[in-house]
């Protein structure tokens, strides 16, 4: 399972709100709402996530045994 703990940590450190996402840079609710629920997202986003915050993908997700 991929978990996506990191992403709030990563966010936080950053400065970057969920609401920044949104209005600034086109992060839709629903997709932050997947995020939030561990559901899937597509490389698209994850991608796009990492640029908005400068970071790697280690730091916004994580994949976890069952």
């Amino acid at each position: 399972m991929i978990k996506y703990d990191k992403l709030w940590e990563t966010m936080k450190k950053k400065g970057i709100s969920q609401y920044k996402l949104i209005k600034a840079y086109g992060i839709s609710s629903g997709q932050l709402d997947r995020l939030r629920k561990n559901d899937n997202v597509s490389t698209f986003t994850l991608g796009q996530l990492c640029k908005i915050l400068d970071c790697r993908l280690d730091e916004i997700a994580e994949y976890e045994k069952e």
